[in-house]
């Protein structure tokens, strides 16, 4: 199965380009198709349609559609915010092809109760914030109160990072073309975009630049255990944390590793505990005990930053095991940059997950700077210490030192709850320990993570109040019905 492609604006205009002599009917004339298609969708109750063109390509797109819903007996009122004799080549075509048919182009918003707004203003191109008579028409579509269906991208909303440049529309839904862009999916994206449709207008391209993720880039993995299985045959996690006070995020971490298939679970304690009574099959240890007892280490969680915790992560970098580092263990590295080398000359693999806040200090940057493009921090950190790395949040973004990068659409705003972060670490360091190497763990980790949200969300068990350890038993659910859906 292919991955579904994610394509950032150079590339996308590349893919134009090559196609756009050879495409009949041609691109444009594709993209309104398609999006004409949606909207009808949207109009099964009938209703008045209101659409809203802009000075430049997006505008020729909707166009297009105002002429193909015409055509099918809709009376759309269309909203020109440009010029005609500025428009492009295509979008001015497309403008005659609609005044042709007999449409008519206002130049304000007529008022009345539409059924679709179909928002036409600007596409990928966007590059400042929306002014003037722009940005007012953005706020009216938002406060009209009707479902809005955007073309490509919602207009204000950053294609390549997904920042809202000053105002952006919300749409109820995007048909987006060629391939999916980077700002649908993280940042501000998702709640700009709703439901996301990609429309490939039948072309045929191998250019790609990041992915979704989704269960085809780790199904090879998700195999049905053999009858003759031992505790031993699925690895040992080792989790590094728990410093006075903080032992809970240690305990979340250990608690998802056992839940997700480690074989065994030795929990290395910076405060020592003799048992975690709600978990007793876990093994708590000394913590500079647990290095030589793992197949898997995680370091990070509820750890600190107290010589001690210093001392803890100088061993696990040293050890030749996979290792996942998180929160403070992130922290102590930003702080000392000796860890930088000794991680990025590591031979095993290394797991980074920070947050942006985390990535902000690991990369000596601001989180108002990490945000402002997700991708580019997400592949500087892999890059810098030759690790893969998601860089959580709205839409995690996950990178390899190689340059790939991938996007992840699951979970929802009930993840944004403590600990969950530690449960995430604790379901990496389980596939690491059961043989999965790291490109295949880190992103199905994410993905289940988030998928798991999604499922208590379902269930009536989120957004709101939704906890970390309410995502443990969903995520093992869930991996167990993946696998016997791989084998099946």
């Amino acid at each position: 199965m292919l991955a579904t492609p994610i394509l950032r604006a150079a590339t996308l205009r590349a893919v134009e380009t090559r196609c756009q002599a050879a495409a009949e009917p041609p691109l444009m004339e594709r993209a309104g198709a398609a999006a004409a298609a949606v909207a009808l969708e949207m109009l099964a109750a009938g209703g008045d349609v209101l659409i809203v063109a802009g000075p430049g390509n997006n505008g020729g797109d909707a166009f297009v559609v105002a002429r193909l819903l015409k055509e099918m007996g809709q009376r759309p009122v269309v909203v020109f915010a440009g010029t005609a004799a500025k428009l492009p080549a295509d979008a001015r075509g497309a403008l005659d092809a609609w005044q042709w048919t007999g449409g008519e182009t206002v130049a304000e918003i007529l008022p009345r109760k539409y059924a679709i707004v179909i928002d036409g203003l600007f596409g990928i191109g966007l590059a400042r914030p929306p002014t003037g008579r722009y940005a007012e028409l953005i706020a009216a579509i938002n406060a009209l109160g009707a479902p809005v269906l955007a073309l490509d991208v919602p207009s204000g909303l950053d294609a390549e990072t997904g920042r809202v440049l000053g105002a952006a529309v919300r749409a109820t839904r995007t048909a987006t073309f060629i391939a999916l862009k980077p700002g649908l999916l993280t940042l501000d994206g998702p709640d700009h975009c709703g439901d996301i449709s990609v429309h490939g207008l039948d072309l045929a391209w191998d250019d790609r630049d990041g992915v979704l993720v989704d269960r085809g880039l780790f199904r090879d993995y998700l195999r049905p255990r053999p009858h003759n299985s031992h505790k031993g045959s699925f690895g040992s996690v080792g989790i590094l944390g728990g410093a006075a006070g903080m032992a809970g995020a240690a305990l979340l971490a250990a608690r998802a590793a056992l839940q997700l298939g480690a074989g065994r679970v030795y929990v290395g304690m910076l405060e020592r505990l003799a048992l975690d009574p709600g978990q007793p099959e876990l093994m708590l240890r000394a913590a500079d005990e647990v290095v030589a007892l793992a197949t898997a280490l995680a370091i990070g969680p509820g750890l600190g930053q107290s010589a001690g915790a210093n001392e803890l992560l100088r061993q696990a970098i040293a050890a030749p095991l996979p290792l996942v580092i998180d929160a403070d263990g992130l922290n102590l590295v930003a702080a000392h940059p000796t860890f930088h080398r000794h991680i990025a000359a590591r031979s095993a693999a290394t797991l980074l997950t920070p947050h942006p806040a985390e990535a902000a200090r690991l990369l000596g940057k601001t989180t108002a700077e990490i945000q402002a493009d997700r991708v580019a921090a997400a592949l500087a950190l892999a890059a810098r210490f030759h690790a893969d790395v998601v860089l959580k949040g709205c839409g995690s973004v996950i990178a390899g030192a190689d340059g790939r990068w991938a996007i992840n659409a699951s979970g929802n705003a009930g993840l944004a709850t403590a600990g969950s972060g530690d449960v995430l670490t604790g379901i990496v360091a389980a596939l690491l320990a059961q043989g999965w190497p790291a490109h295949a763990a880190l992103p199905a980790a994410v993905h289940l993570h988030g998928a798991a949200a999604d499922r208590l969300a379902a269930a009536g068990s989120g957004p709101i109040g939704m906890t970390a350890g309410e995502l443990v038993p969903a995520a093992r659910a869930l991996l167990n019905r993946w696998t016997a859906d791989a084998g099946a």
